[in-house]
């Protein structure tokens, strides 16, 4: 390989971690910034920054989830709480001997790039500024730290406490209240049922349908269903399947008093939930549509009904943030962000990004893929494109997401079992043409 190309990796949880051992893996010198105390990003209960709370499990099963070189424990359950999955990571830096490349309570400030090609990147840590010149950058800061609340507000003056799902850490927070939880996501139904056990009432208000999946389907957890579909057919013909399959087992969720889907399956993030449909079909969580208006603690729903609440809970999701690059990087912004599979940035060599992604399925297994990907790169293992090939492939792969996902961040959206094989068919590519240009 010649000199160790030097690499810098912006953040310690799942998708920094694989970035450090694949890098590690080919040589290279690699380090590691991590703005908290400890490694595992949003699976540590706790920490700042971290949206994990005291009830939340993995919605993949343990054997879609986990590294390939890391298995999770046999005995483990199918869907492992927030505090084994941290441990699971923390026992990755362990057994493979990552702790050495990183640099805890360091928090990026600025990352430049310089006329020669390499890259700058400023700390700040607990003895001070701290600062690197590397070969390339791998962003891997996460899109699950910065909350987005709905915009523009709805009309009229809130009393009701008001707080955003990143904020909440247990079923306490909401005894003995009135509780709206706003969204469709995983956690929105979690904290929902969370809600169920502990609050006088519960709302659940959801502005579009979603389709609701249970964690097992035919006896087996469900995700593994659907990867086995994926690795013998196209997503609309996995899609009809799906549906009729969930139609016949739980039924439409407009049988829940859920808004109908305006997306086929398969076309959003998946909910999962074992409990939702349960207590919905129970009476203890109350689904409503969207929201009008609000007047003081009056919430005005879509369909012109009004319910009283203490507190509302925004589902809402995330801001992809990416505070220390240049703007002028990312274009219209991170979360459409033009990006070779998903990793590279055409216009910027050296440049890279594991974990921007929005999958169907687990992040673990794709952010280990794609820092494989990397690290093969800078080891002059895989070789990309030129860059006008690189641009043409990124439109190619918006146009088929926008086709599929619609305006819902196309550009980060991947098929799970789909991404993963073109990733492992991109690396023998990049083998053939990285030994092609060794050739001349």
């Amino acid at each position: 390989m010649g000199v160790p190309p030097q690499v810098a990796v912006i953040g310690a949880g799942a998708a920094g971690l694989a970035a450090v051992k694949a890098l590690r893996d080919v040589g290279a010198s690699v380090v590691c910034f991590e703005a908290t105390d400890q490694v595992g990003g949003l699976w540590v209960y706790g920490a700042p920054e971290s949206p994990a709370y005291r009830t939340l499990h993995l919605n993949t099963s343990r054997g879609r989830t986990q590294f390939a070189d890391h298995p999770m424990p046999t005995d483990w359950p199918d869907y492992p709480d927030h505090t084994r999955v941290a441990g699971y990571l923390a026992d990755y830096v362990d057994r493979f001997g990552l702790g050495e490349h990183i640099r805890l309570r360091h928090t990026v400030e600025r990352v430049t790039r310089n006329q020669d090609g390499t890259w700058t990147v400023a700390a700040s840590g607990p003895d001070g500024p701290a600062e690197v010149t590397v070969d390339a950058v791998v962003v891997a800061n996460g899109h699950n730290r910065v909350p987005k609340l709905p915009e523009p507000s709805y009309a009229g003056t809130c009393t009701a406490e008001q707080m955003h799902s990143h904020d909440y850490r247990g079923p306490e927070q909401l005894a003995g209240r009135r509780v709206l939880v706003v969204g469709g996501g995983n956690s929105a139904m979690d904290i929902a049922v969370d809600a169920s056990y502990a609050a006088t009432r519960t709302l659940l208000s959801l502005r579009r349908g979603v389709w609701v999946v249970p964690k097992y389907l035919l006896g087996r957890p469900s995700d593994t269903l659907n990867g086995a579909l994926a690795r013998r057919l196209p997503w609309r013909l996995r899609q009809r399947i799906s549906q009729t399959m969930l139609s016949t087992t739980v039924g439409n969720p407009t049988r829940y008093g859920l808004p109908a889907p305006r997306h086929g399956f398969l076309q959003d993030h998946p909910t999962l939930s074992d409990g939702l449909l349960s207590r919905l079909t129970h009476g203890d969580v109350e689904a409503r549509p969207g929201i009008a208006s609000v007047d003081g603690d009056r919430v005005e729903f879509t369909d012109g009904r009004t319910d009283s609440v203490d507190l509302i809970i925004w589902c809402t999701g995330y801001r992809v943030a990416v505070p220390f690059l240049d703007p002028a990087l990312l274009g219209d912004g991170a979360d459409s962000l033009p990006l070779y599979r998903h990793v590279f940035h055409p216009d910027a060599p050296g440049l890279t990004f594991v974990g921007l992604v929005q999958s169907t399925g687990s992040a673990f297994p794709l952010v280990e893929a794609q820092a494989k990907l990397v690290a093969a790169h800078l080891a002059g293992r895989y070789a990309l494109p030129d860059p006008e090939r690189q641009r043409a492939a990124c439109r190619a792969d918006l146009r088929a997401a926008t086709a599929r996902w619609g305006q819902r961040r196309p550009a980060m959206r991947v098929d799970f079992d789909v991404y993963l094989a073109e990733l492992t068919r991109e690396l023998a590519a990049g083998a053939r043409r990285a030994a092609a240009g060794a050739g001349r």
